[in-house]
C-alpha cells in the first residue's frame, strides 16, 4: 500500500487552493507555480476533483477554481478518493479472493488496517490543515502538532 504522487499532489493542490481562495478564485497556473506541479497534471486532477463535487470553476477574467463546499467539509479521504486513489492494504483489492479465489489468512487484518487509515484521513479536513499550516508558518509548528494530537486523544 502506497499513496501515489496523484494523491499527494491532489491534497497539496487542494490545500493551496483553500489557503488562497479568500482572495477569490485561484488559477491553476498559480497553484502549479507555488507547488512546482505540472499545469497539465493539475488540469487532470482538477477535472476529477470537480466531477467529484469538491471544486467549482469560475469562468472569465479573474476566473479559476474555488472549493465547492466549506473547507471543513472536505476531508483528505474525499480528495484521495476523488482522484481515483484508495487506501487498500489488501492484496486482492478488498474482493476477498486473495488466494486462488479464497480469503487469505490475513485478509481481515489488512482490510481493518485500510478502514482505520481511511477513518484517520476522514478526520483531517482542509480547514484543519490550513490552520496547521498557518500556525507552522507563524513559527508555532510544535504547538499546532500538539493541539492536533490532543484533539485526537480527547
Amino acid at each position: 500500500m502506497r499513496l501515489t504522487t496523484k494523491g499527494r499532489y491532489a491534497v497539496t493542490a487542494m490545500l493551496d487552493l483553500a489557503m488562497h481562495e479568500s482572495a477569490g478564485p485561484v488559477s491553476l497556473s498559480d497553484i502549479a507555480e507555488r507547488q512546482d506541479i505540472s499545469l497539465s497534471y493539475l488540469e487532470q486532477l482538477f477535472g476529477k476533483l470537480k466531477r467529484a463535487g469538491l471544486l467549482a470553476s469560475v469562468r472569465g477574467p479573474g476566473g479559476g477554481y474555488k472549493l465547492a463546499r466549506d473547507s471543513a467539509a472536505v476531508s483528505v479521504s474525499d480528495i484521495i478518493t476523488a482522484v481515483g486513489e484508495g487506501i487498500d492494504a489488501t492484496r486482492c483489492g478488498g474482493a476477498g479472493d486473495c488466494r486462488d479465489g479464497h480469503i487469505c489468512l490475513t485478509h481481515n487484518l489488512w482490510a481493518d488496517l485500510s478502514e482505520r487509515i481511511d477513518g484517520f484521513l476522514r478526520e483531517i479536513d482542509l480547514a484543519g490543515l490550513v490552520q496547521s499550516e498557518q500556525q507552522r508558518s507563524s513559527g508555532d509548528a510544535a504547538g499546532a502538532l500538539l493541539e492536533r494530537i490532543d484533539a485526537r486523544i480527547l
